[in-house]
């Protein structure tokens, strides 16, 4: 595994308030503005290069392939220009809901049974660490992929909530502090402000999230093998929906971050994340797979186990239907809405 430290840091590049939205990518300098000086010659940024290699995704047009180019990285630069023929348009027009849910659901059974369930269900017997770290770990991803897909699941099984950071193609912001930050537009991207750590390469973050958080336990059987198999399903089914910034978005983000609890694996939560992404709006992911200790934090909001439910303090709105919160995301977070 190759690793580099990262040189002397001067301003944030974003903020680890939970509630507080990474500042302008023109600036981004530093990574962690409240961590001591002495923290920082600990940071190391991770590029291995292992035998499935995640995506490279460049912005639009992509340079040419070279002769030895990854086959992941060949597949996606045909899959995407398809999959846009094929999408529903618009992200913000009415759906066919019944479509929207049954190619969401087969996304579901083709990713069974990774990122369904919370391995903090039979803690005493398992010894799963289940608490999250005293600072949120930040993920900049995007929701079509299947290399980030597969983070996600490993975060949900280890009942850990997240910063998500989306990356759509044509981002205007969060793509940009990925490559301030790491040199290249490399989909995962952790930060990890608790250990000073930052990552690409999927199976590498999956392996320290469940060295570092799982108490030292291997991913579940077939978690990170399966991703070349089946891990595809999910970005076709759904049409490449959760991979394009949508045309209308707002360009600003907003004041505070909404926040979604969802589990990886629902069909229902596949649509909204979906939204957000294509929105390009960053979020706090509680993940609340099946036995999850952070089930009490969900009853407590909604008053019901149902997700998605998301939550937005920016308008004090609370909704748990995922056409509601389609309609909501799409009307308030428009360009023409500002």
């Amino acid at each position: 595994m190759a690793s580099s430290s990262i040189p002397p840091l001067t301003s944030p590049l974003f903020s680890i308030n939970s509630n507080t939205n990474p500042p302008s990518p023109t600036v981004p300098k530093l990574l962690f503005s409240s961590l001591s000086p002495s923290k920082f010659s600990r940071n190391r940024l991770y590029m291995a290069k292992t035998p499935d290699r995640d995506l490279v995704d460049t912005r639009e047009p992509s340079p040419p392939l070279s002769a030895d180019a990854n086959p992941s990285t060949t597949f996606l630069s045909i899959l995407c220009p398809l999959l846009r023929l094929f999408s529903g348009g618009d992200p913000s027009q009415e759906r066919n809901h019944a479509l929207e849910v049954a190619t969401s659901s087969l996304s579901t059974l083709a990713r069974l049974p990774w990122g369904s369930k919370s391995l903090s269900e039979g803690i005493e017997s398992q010894d799963i660490a289940i608490s999250d770290p005293p600072i949120r770990l930040q993920l900049f991803e995007f929701e079509a992929c299947p290399f980030c897909r597969r983070v996600r699941e490993a975060l949900t099984e280890l009942d850990l909530s997240v910063e998500v950071f989306p990356c759509p193609k044509g981002s205007l912001r969060h793509r940009e502090m990925v490559r301030s930050f790491g040199g290249k537009e490399l989909f995962p991207f952790l930060v990890d402000p608790n250990s000073g750590i930052s990552m690409y390469e999927s199976g590498d973050i999956v392996k320290y999230l469940f060295k570092t958080y799982g108490k030292g336990r291997s991913p579940s059987t077939g978690l990170l093998e399966s991703t070349l198999f089946t891990g595809w399903m999910p970005t076709i089914l759904r049409a490449g929906r959760g991979m394009m910034l949508w045309d209308k978005a707002r360009k600003d983000p907003p004041p505070r971050k909404l926040e979604l609890f969802s589990y990886e694996n629902d069909p229902y939560s596949r649509i909204v994340r979906e939204a957000l992404c294509e929105l390009e709006l960053p979020y706090i992911l509680q993940n609340v797979g099946e036995g999850s200790r952070r089930t009490k934090l969900l009853l407590e909001a909604s008053g019901s186990k149902e997700v998605p439910y998301i939550v937005d303090p920016n308008t004090n709105t609370q909704l748990g239907d995922y056409k509601k919160i389609l309609s909501y995301l799409f009307n308030t977070y428009s360009a023409a809405s500002v």
